[in-house]
């Protein structure tokens, strides 16, 4: 009876103890319920960028395009292309293309920019694909609200429903949002995009197309090489344009190859302002690698589905949230040292509480 006893002594608390870890963990693990203050800055930004939206979408319609037949786009954005194209370049997800279009994603990015210790006056670079023109507008909206120096390079090849209509083209939004006075931002260069970025796969009269447009906006196509050298090109348009200032982040939006690089370490990269735990060697470095090898804080923009889950934005929403109608969750994401310490402060209680239990055991026998 006594043994029974104690054993549940002991199971009570190595159940509490449980409870406690376990409830640390979860505080800071996706989805808790913290929230993020409201944030003015970011209010604007998200009004601009549904500004923005308006504008591509009316440009569309000057064109005689007719974006507001566009099944796939009932939120009449202007920013959801067609699932195939000659511009397409990969599969997509149609769910994540609508999500993204929200413009409270323009907010999140004033929230990760001030994160990462952007400030007034300050240098951030931007490598994207087509694939997530909403994107790419959200970070135009949230570098000018901030005042900050946006460096921009962007390849044109877009995955499914991205910016790939070979009549609308990534070129044409970025033509229309000087036009419409989105002009704080800088483009240094645009690249081809598709499997090593040459563009080689497109037709020749879409390729011709794109290099007048290009020029009309005083753009060069860069050059295709190994993933080393287009690395090394980005860094020094990056580099060249900032003149002596420091890049203070860097945003990746989509999956292009540059950005991205060759190692398999970049499936586990949280989207978000994110840690680079992984720096692989030179010749399978991304730009994303790149910069956090420098030091350079990353916002990794590519998993929106995962982004949505961390930071409760609602997916796939139809209509669309007005701007500076959200409140975002607080992130509560661990870090590697954060679960190693909770999980080690774990067992140390245990081993604590048992050595106790013991004790208490024994002395009670004697006293008995």
């Amino acid at each position: 009876m006594m043994a029974n006893r104690d054993k549940v002594f002991r199971l009570v608390g190595l159940g509490l103890i449980s409870l406690v870890f376990l409830s640390l963990y979860f505080y800071y693990a996706p989805g808790g319920n913290g929230q993020l203050d409201p944030d003015p800055e970011g209010i604007e930004a998200a009004r601009l960028m549904a500004e923005a939206e308006r504008a591509i979408f009316d440009c569309q319609q000057s064109r005689g395009i007719k974006p507001e037949n566009n099944e796939s786009d009932p939120n009449k954005t202007g920013l959801i292309g067609l699932e195939s194209s000659p511009l397409t370049t990969t599969l997509g997800n149609l769910q994540a293309k609508r999500t993204a279009t929200n413009p409270e994603l323009a907010a999140l990015l004033v929230h990760f920019l001030k994160k990462a210790g952007a400030g007034r006056g300050e240098v951030v670079a931007l490598g994207a694909s087509a694939s997530f023109p909403s994107l790419i507008i959200a970070s135009y909206c949230a570098a000018r609200v901030l005042d900050l120096e946006l460096l921009a390079i962007v390849s044109v090849g877009a995955s499914q429903w991205g910016a790939n209509r070979p009549e609308f083209s990534w070129l044409d939004m970025e033509e229309c949002l000087i036009q419409h006075g989105f002009t704080r931002h800088r483009l240094l260069a645009v690249a081809w995009g598709g499997e090593d970025d040459s563009g080689k796969e497109y037709p020749e009269e879409m390729r011709i197309r794109l290099q007048s447009i290009a020029r009309r906006l005083g753009l060069d196509f860069l050059q295709p090489g190994s993933l080393e050298q287009r690395v090394r090109q980005h860094l020094d348009l990056f580099e060249s344009a900032a003149a002596r200032k420091r890049i203070k982040a860097f945003i990746n939006i989509g999956g292009s190859s540059v950005n991205l690089g060759a190692d398999s370490s970049i499936l586990a990269l949280q989207p978000g302002l994110t840690r680079v735990s992984r720096i692989p060697p030179s010749h399978r470095r991304g730009l994303i690698q790149e910069m956090a090898r420098r030091g350079v804080p990353v916002i990794h923009l590519l998993n929106i589905r995962k982004l949505a889950e961390i930071y409760g934005l609602p997916w796939d929403p139809k209509p669309l949230p007005p701007p500076g109608g959200l409140v975002f969750q607080q992130e509560r994401r661990p870090d590697k040292t954060t679960a190693w310490l909770i999980f080690g402060g774990y067992v140390l209680s245990c081993a604590v509480w048992l050595g106790a239990a013991g004790f208490i055991r024994k002395k009670a026998s004697r006293t008995g």
